[in-house]
């Protein structure tokens, strides 16, 4: 099996145990007990984590020259984090599981860049758009497994699948093959974090990431599982609502970077994602039969896999090969502060105003990145350190 098979395998099987369980969560916590307010903190911790420590961890790979190990430990948290629930099931278990899943997709900093190192600089767009479609096929079989497994079984099931593939996942990573980069020019330091905050490109692309977090975490998977509930969605049809948006993510994911950009563009790519985005968010809440909500969340899986892959991408193409994991963590770590965000305000605001509310203002929120797209240039600048 060559290197890159074998990394795609891992890399679905750790997507797998770490999506399995996701669309059950919401309903899962409401059956508990938890408040509006509850949910949006559990959905949040998966991306307070990640803020936390994917800047460290980049700048410890960069450090250390290191990647696997990192791939490894994440693989091995994805098996705790779904253990403490299916030992301990209740909201407080729930919370720690997502944040303990935070800190394993926050090694995805160091699968993105191990992988684009299969490929030539210039392909870099390429290459995180083929990962990432694997990461979503990977989350695509696990919400299906998991819908039946919650149907037949029981939801507290779906954590013992997560376990199991998470064994499988770390099982694999084992034998990854590691080419050590060539020792850069000089020792990278965290001072050098400084470089990403002066440069433009990397801010906005960070900054867009971050409002597209922000409206996936607080909808998709956040919120929109509630409202397919309340018109009679069962554990199964709430796998299949997040699976009809993770579904067309896995062709339109590796052809952002290549067919979209060829025909159309950086600049008309990302507002049509962004716009697909922020009109059907607001429109989720007025759905009036899970048929439409359905076809609302497939459109708009669509939309944020023509703009999200792109934007991870591009945040590395201009830097240095020995600040690439540090740069992906800082924009990984940036864009994390969306997927915190948006639950938090949809939950707090579906609280004191209800459901409806919180889903227009968080997409609305979208209308900021459209006229930041159609405003903005940004001065392309290779990052390095001398």
């Amino acid at each position: 099996m060559n290197r890159k098979t074998l990394f795609c395998i891992i890399t679905g099987f750790f997507w797998f145990s770490l999506y399995a369980y996701v669309p059950q969560i919401a309903n899962y916590a409401k059956e508990m007990g938890a408040s509006y307010k509850m949910i949006g903190l559990i959905a949040g911790a998966y991306g307070l984590s990640q803020t936390v420590l994917r800047i460290p961890l980049g700048v410890t790979s960069d450090m250390l020259n290191r990647r696997k190990i990192f791939i490894t430990v994440g693989s091995l948290v994805t098996i705790l984090s779904a253990l403490s629930v299916f030992f301990l099931p209740n909201a407080y278990t729930l919370l720690i599981a997502r944040f303990l899943a935070g800190i394993a997709a926050a090694t995805w900093v160091t699968f993105t860049v191990m992988f684009s190192s299969y490929y030539e600089d210039s392909q870099s767009t390429k290459a995180v758009g083929i990962l990432n479609s694997v990461n979503k096929a990977g989350q695509f079989v696990a919400m299906l497994a998991g819908g039946i497994i919650s149907l037949y079984i029981g939801v507290r099931y779906i954590f013992m699948l997560s376990v199991i593939t998470g064994i499988i996942a770390f099982v694999l990573s084992i034998s990854i093959e590691e080419e050590k980069s060539p020792m850069p020019r000089r020792a990278f330091e965290i001072s050098d974090i400084a470089i990403f905050i002066k440069n433009k490109e990397i801010m906005y692309i960070s900054f867009l990431g971050a409002l597209s977090q922000l409206i996936t975490y607080g909808t998709t998977f956040g919120f929109t599982p509630l409202v397919a509930s309340n018109i009679g969605a069962n554990n199964l049809q709430l796998g299949y609502l997040t699976m009809i948006f993770t579904l067309p993510q896995i062709l339109f994911a590796a052809l952002s970077g290549t067919v979209f950009i060829k025909y159309f563009g950086e600049k008309k790519t990302l507002l049509m994602g962004f716009g697909l985005n922020t009109i059907l968010s607001i429109f989720i809440p007025f759905v009036p039969t899970l048929t439409m909500l359905y076809v609302v969340q497939m459109i708009n899986g669509i939309g944020n896999a023509i703009s999200f892959p792109l934007l991870t991408g591009l945040v590395i193409r201009n830097v240095e090969s020995n600040l690439r994991n540090t740069a992906m963590g800082f924009y990984q770590a940036l864009y994390g502060v969306g997927m915190i965000v948006g639950p938090i305000l949809l939950g707090n605001i579906g609280d004191r105003f209800g459901l409806v509310s919180g889903f227009i203002v968080t997409g609305l929120l979208g209308i900021i990145a459209i006229a930041s797209i159609l405003l903005y240039e940004v001065d392309k600048q290779t990052v390095e350190v001398l």
